[in-house]
């Protein structure tokens, strides 16, 4: 089925550890564009963001305690258009399973997702950023992919 993102996009910002400074830092200097859309994020990440950039962030839990999955739920639901999630990809996580069913989600529903700061720079410049985008989102339950 065809789903249409709007011009204002909902986003979820998530680090880990290792990767927060790396992500509030690309918020900061990205404002100006992240400022026009809706942001939320896993616990801390999103209290990071939103006490060091100054933009508006609304929180989840953190990753480990369930945060992850209520974004995942969030992206079945079609309430979230795209997801920046610096990954550590050198530290071995206790809550890796959570990670991958994220991971997993969003490739199933066709949604963007940077797991990098090139791939986060190069989503945030593209022109259908700041316009809506019309793109193909499965739907699974009438057995169409």
């Amino acid at each position: 089925m065809e789903k249409t993102m709007d011009a204002t996009k909902h986003i979820a910002l998530i680090a880990h550890d290792q990767m927060k400074a790396s992500l509030v830092e690309w918020c900061r200097k990205n404002y100006e564009a992240l400022s026009h859309h809706f942001l939320c994020g896993t616990g801390t990440t999103a209290k990071l963001i939103s006490e060091q950039s100054g933009l508006p962030v609304k929180a989840y839990l953190s990753g480990p305690l369930g945060g992850d999955q209520q974004i995942g739920a969030k992206v079945a639901e079609g309430q979230i258009d795209m997801i920046i999630f610096l990954s550590d990809p050198l530290t071995a996580q206790p809550h890796d399973p959570d990670v991958k069913a994220l991971l997993r989600i969003a490739q199933v529903y066709n949604i963007p997702i940077a797991n990098n700061l090139a791939t986060a720079d190069f989503l945030i410049s593209s022109p259908m950023f700041s316009g809506s985008y019309t793109y193909h989102r499965p739907d699974y339950e009438r057995g169409k992919s």
